[in-house]
């Protein structure tokens, strides 16, 4: 069990007052089994009405609403929470989906629905040829076996590179550039375990180093990926659920990650949206901080 303290704060700026329209959240981490939250706060400055509701995938999502203007907006948001992450050893998979090629049973794919269904065009098969190539080492691949590889190699193949733009580039387009962030290494491996007809999540959430124990540290220190929301993926196994991904640290298990939104597709776990009403120029710009306390 490790203690977590995590303060998330963002700010935006602007050249003059300015017309804030609604903001959307996902910042409250999602309780589970491996996850009890002791404590959360949300300050927002300048006030906001706030209400919150549960999107389709069963995230927390808070609604700010504004009135008048502002030249500074800025969100803290922070929780402090216990973590017990399963060990990836003890992961167990059913004996039919040991290896690869499987079929997902009938109760199962009816639910899993479009996570299994690929989501970017791939017209010259790229995508395919390098998730098979992981297949064709071994003329009876183990499942995981194929997953780890493939985790590893995306952070061996291709460089990191932090990205402020929205949005998440194509799988073709980290192919082509050999660099992604975060987010477009768990899009690309998604697309490319759903090329062999595995289910898959994209995560929105915080990840950490647990050797940095009673010390609160940038994140962007310690691991590649950190120093603001981190993204990685899920693949659904028969017998072990949705199992966690982190293509960009070539980490699986869930040990340093903290799930605060899962959805299908990037763009349905963007941790903070909204809009204003100004001049063209008015927007100075967004800082990010994230600190992370482990105990």
């Amino acid at each position: 069990m490790t203690m977590l303290t995590v303060e998330h704060t963002t700010v935006y700026r602007y050249a003059k007052p300015v017309a804030l329209h609604e903001h959307r959240l996902m910042c409250r981490p999602r309780d589970s089994h491996d996850l009890r939250l002791i404590e959360t706060g949300l300050t927002i400055t300048p006030a906001a009405s706030v209400r919150w509701l549960h999107d389709v995938f069963g995230n927390s999502i808070a609604i700010a609403s504004f009135e008048g203007e502002a030249t500074d907006l800025s969100f803290v948001s922070m929780f402090h929470a216990e973590h017990f992450p399963n060990e990836p050893q003890k992961l167990e998979v059913e004996e039919y989906a040991r290896h690869l090629p499987f079929n997902y049973s009938v109760q199962e794919i009816a639910d899993l629905g479009r996570t299994s269904e690929r989501h970017y065009p791939d017209p010259l098969h790229r995508v395919d040829l390098w998730a098979k190539a992981f297949v064709l080492r071994e003329g009876n691949p183990e499942t995981l076996d194929v997953l780890m590889a493939m985790n590893v190699a995306i952070k061996e193949q291709f460089t990191y590179a932090r990205r402020e733009e929205m949005g998440v580039q194509t799988p073709e387009e980290t192919l082509d550039k050999s660099s992604g962030s975060c987010r477009d290494f768990a899009v690309f491996m998604m697309e490319a375990v759903r090329s062999l007809g595995l289910a898959a999540r994209f995560v929105s959430g915080y990840l950490y180093d647990e050797s940095l124990v009673g010390v609160e540290v940038d994140e962007g220190a310690a691991v590649v990926g950190g120093g603001a929301t981190h993204a990685w993926m899920q693949v659904y196994l028969p017998g072990a659920g949705w199992v966690e991904f982190d293509p960009t640290n070539a980490q699986f298990g869930g040990r340093h990650l903290i799930r605060v939104a899962v959805a299908r597709d990037a763009s349905q776990a963007v941790p903070l949206a909204g809009s204003f009403t100004g001049g063209a120029d008015d927007y100075l710009g967004m800082t990010v901080d994230v600190k992370v306390s482990v105990a």
